[in-house]
């Protein structure tokens, strides 16, 4: 340590106590963080990238203070999605200092790395107040049965009104309009379903059949249009 000819010559002043940092709350327990090893958690963050013309939504379980598990989603430019592969790679087994300060490629993804780095450190992860975390596999429990994201695409102009393409429950394959043409449910394909059944053996029609349900009064339509071409 190299010290100025100033700070060399001054006297010295004793330190009053030192009762070190806040505790943080980390699943389940009150911790003093004085090393990245002192940190635990499971979280979710949201990134955006430069242009703004993509996000990531990140989703980290930390288990003192070496990610254990990723779940890197992307919404964007395809070269989010190839940087989101590379990412699942590159997280699992870093620390959070060593993942914060890894170049991910998108700057989504580095931007919810960021974010989530935040979370973590501070005491504000998901798991803060419970009592042992979750365990590894627990950030796929977002995407549910067929492990697919859940992404909502909907479109609309002033002229031709709204039209659903993908909600929450699946593909949508046809909307239910009433006699003055609103709409009043939809009909959709849970394309997660559809493909375990597919690779189960069951016939593509079927397994299709059987993946396709309704919601809303789509019984009660006037008429259904197809989203996509009508």
């Amino acid at each position: 340590m190299i010290y100025s000819t100033e700070v060399q010559h001054m006297c010295t002043v004793a330190k009053g106590p030192n009762h070190g940092p806040a505790p943080i709350p980390v699943e389940g327990k009150w911790v003093q963080a004085k090393e990245v090893s002192d940190i635990s958690g499971l979280t979710h963050g949201i990134g955006w990238c430069a242009p703004q013309q993509g996000a990531c939504k990140l989703t980290l379980n930390v288990k003192d203070g070496i990610i254990q598990e990723a779940l890197v989603e992307t919404i964007g430019c395809s070269g989010m999605t190839h940087s989101a592969a590379m990412a699942s790679e590159i997280l699992p087994g870093k620390t959070i200092l060593e993942a914060l300060n890894t170049d991910l490629v998108c700057d989504a993804i580095n931007t919810a790395m960021r974010e989530l780095f935040l979370q973590i450190v501070y005491g504000r992860t998901q798991t803060a107040f419970s009592e042992g975390g979750l365990p590894i596999g627990a950030g796929l429990e977002d995407l549910g049965k067929g492990l697919r994201s859940q992404v909502g695409t909907m479109y609309g102009t002033l002229d031709k009104g709204p039209r659903y393409l993908e909600m929450a429950e699946g593909y949508v394959t046809r909307l239910a309009l009433d006699a003055d043409d609103q709409i009043i449910g939809y009909e959709f394909i849970s394309l997660g379903k559809m493909m375990d059944a597919i690779t189960k053996g069951t016939d593509a029609n079927e397994a299709k059949e059987a993946a396709t349900s309704s919601y809303g009064r789509f019984a009660d339509a006037a008429k259904y249009i197809n989203p996509r071409h009508e």
